[in-house]
Order: structure tokens, then sequence, then C-alpha cells
């Protein structure tokens, strides 16, 4: 990976992370604000759902960088990345759940509401994005098995390596 790439999607982790902070500090508490009609069971789920699914990023987010450092140093292709890959997958998994968290939200707000506060279209949608979310998840624990492919790669090159520079 080139030294530009890992500049850029440095710089895109940390305006990320930056905005997050932004919004745990600024807009979750509008939305706590603009939520107030609602039941307070609603209220209260949908603002924790909102805050752990910004968590899942940030953990994200903090993963992502730990694995550029490996690759800048050159050390990727070891068991200590597999630490910050599984906390990855484990983080988008817990986002799926997350988004799927605000599906029943909605659901229960329109049951427990009159009329539909929530268009049940919408509900489909939000349900269809923890699909896709947790969809992510499973192409990163992919990813890992070819990780683990390579880091047994490179284990056995490096074995044949020294091997070899034995006979010479």
């Amino acid at each position: 990976m080139g030294k530009s790439a890992v500049v850029a999607l440095r710089i895109v982790i940390a305006v990320a992370l930056t905005g997050s902070l932004i919004v745990q500090g600024v807009l979750v508490p509008l939305l706590w604000q603009d939520v107030r009609e609602a039941p307070t069971g609603v209220r209260v789920a949908l603002v924790v759902i909102v805050v752990l699914g910004i968590v899942t990023m940030q953990i994200t987010g903090v993963c992502i960088w730990r694995l550029l450092t490996m690759v800048r140093g050159g050390t990727v292709f070891s068991h200590a990345a597999f630490r910050y890959v599984d906390v990855v997958i484990g983080a988008i998994a817990a986002a799926s759940v997350l988004t799927f968290g605000i599906a029943v939200v909605a659901a229960h707000s329109n049951r427990t509401t009159p009329g539909d506060a929530v268009a049940p279209g919408v509900v489909g949608l939000v349900c269809g994005a923890s699909l896709v979310i947790a969809g992510v998840a499973l192409i990163v624990l992919v990813l890992r098995m070819l990780l683990v492919k390579a880091v047994a790669l490179d284990s056995e090159a490096k074995h044949l390596q020294s091997e070899l520079d034995v006979v010479i």
C-alpha cells in the first residue's frame, strides 16, 4: 500500500472520528430534544442506539488506524493483525444489530401511538440497511480468511528462506 494512500486514509479516519465526536456532543442532545414528544421508552432507545452506533464507527476507525500502522511497519501479515480485524468484524456486526434495533423501535412506536409515526416502508428500508451492514461484516470476515492464508504463506516463505540461507 502506497504511502499516499495510507496518509489519505488516515486523514479520512481523523475527519470521521472528529465528526463523530461532534455528533455525540452536539447532535445527540439535539436529537433528544427533537424526539421529546415520543414515548420515553422510544426516546431513550433511539438515542442509546444512535450513541452506540457512533461508538461502533469509532472503534472501527481506531482499529483500521492500527492496521494502517502495521502496514507501514511491514507487520500486517502477523497474528497481531487478527485482533484488530476481529474487533472490526464485531463492531460492524454490532452496527447491523443496532440498525435493526432502530427498525424495531420504529415498528414498536407505530403500534403504541395512534397513526403511523414511521412509515412502514421506512421500517422495511431500515431492515434492508441492517442486512447490507451484516453483509459488510461477512465481507470483512472473508478478507480475514485471506489474511490467515497470507500470514501462513508469509511464515512458510520465511521458513524456506532460512533453510535456503543455511544451504547457501
